[in-house]
């Protein structure tokens, strides 16, 4: 009988224990949230803008303590910030390499996301797919009305990104190759080019996926349409990195959200419902210099 007593003593103590123990942990982990708290900046690609911004929401809702405070300005604006340190993250469709006169001493990538990048046309214009050369010519000021390409008879306005965008720099690299656009009206943000062109007749130029609505035309190139699975096999060649830069030790709060950027909810998540590309759906690898390997 003692037995039986001092055994369902011990039993109960050692669920008691634990259960102090899966309580501690609780606790543990409670205050880890808790200890979250602060603000962090993130300038710079206002193609990446819309994702950092949801994300950033969320997380706020998880971490009461913390603030995300996410601007635009474009990729060479979000570099050069965080490069002097005047903000924790720098938003950037392009490699911190392809920045002309960066200093990247301390600077860290993390690369999360791909965005592809399409040429758009007013619905007016009467065009769904032209050449490479001619999407070229477009933008050199070569060919100046749409029927020139089987479109209607319609002056060509074409619509610029602002020096210092990471999507002006991509478009020109891998749709122009390598050539530069004529010298046009120039706006600082998708959303405003997306705006213009969907109210400007004869009106072209270029956004990233995320960014093309039903009031736009997308052009296609060379008939291959610029959908998320041709750039993940680099049929469609418009699309670049999405990259968060930061300078030296990040905070604990700046490396917290760095890493809810790179989990389930948010790549299987908020990337896709974007109009993003996960980096796990590519097919290709691609460096700095352009290079495309397969991925292994």
């Amino acid at each position: 009988m003692k037995k039986a007593v001092l055994a369902s003593v011990l039993g109960l103590s050692l669920v008691m224990t634990l259960a102090g123990c899966a309580s501690d942990k609780k606790s543990s982990a409670a205050q880890a949230d808790q200890k979250l708290s602060g603000k962090v900046v993130a300038v710079g690609s206002t193609a990446l803008q819309p994702l950092v911004e949801q994300a950033g929401q969320t997380f706020q809702e998880k971490n009461s303590g913390v603030t995300i405070n996410v601007q635009g300005g474009g990729s060479g604006a979000g570099l050069g910030q965080v490069q002097k340190g005047a903000v924790n993250i720098g938003n950037s469709d392009l490699f911190a390499e392809e920045q002309k006169g960066l200093d990247r001493t301390g600077m860290k990538d993390h690369k999360f996301a791909v965005v592809g990048m399409a040429p758009v046309v007013n619905k007016d214009a009467d065009v769904k797919d032209i050449s490479k050369q001619q999407l070229i010519d477009i933008f050199t000021g070569k060919i100046t009305n749409w029927k020139e390409v089987g479109g209607a008879d319609q002056k060509i306005v074409v619509i610029n990104r602002a020096k210092g965008s990471g999507t002006r720099a991509t478009f020109e690299k891998y749709g122009l190759d390598g050539a530069q656009a004529m010298q046009s009206q120039e706006q600082d943000s998708n959303g405003t080019v997306q705006k213009i062109v969907a109210t400007t007749p004869g009106a072209v130029s270029y956004l990233a996926f995320s960014y093309v609505k039903d009031t736009l035309q997308p052009l296609s190139i060379d008939r291959v349409a610029p959908t998320d699975a041709n750039v993940a096999t680099n049929k469609w060649h418009i699309w670049s990195y999405e990259h968060m830069y930061t300078k030296g030790k990040e905070s604990a709060t700046t490396k917290a959200f760095l890493t809810y950027m790179t989990s389930s909810s948010v790549q299987k998540g908020l990337v896709k419902k974007l109009g993003y590309i996960p980096l796990t759906s590519m097919q290709v690898n691609r460096t700095v210099d352009g290079a495309v390997q397969d991925r292994k």
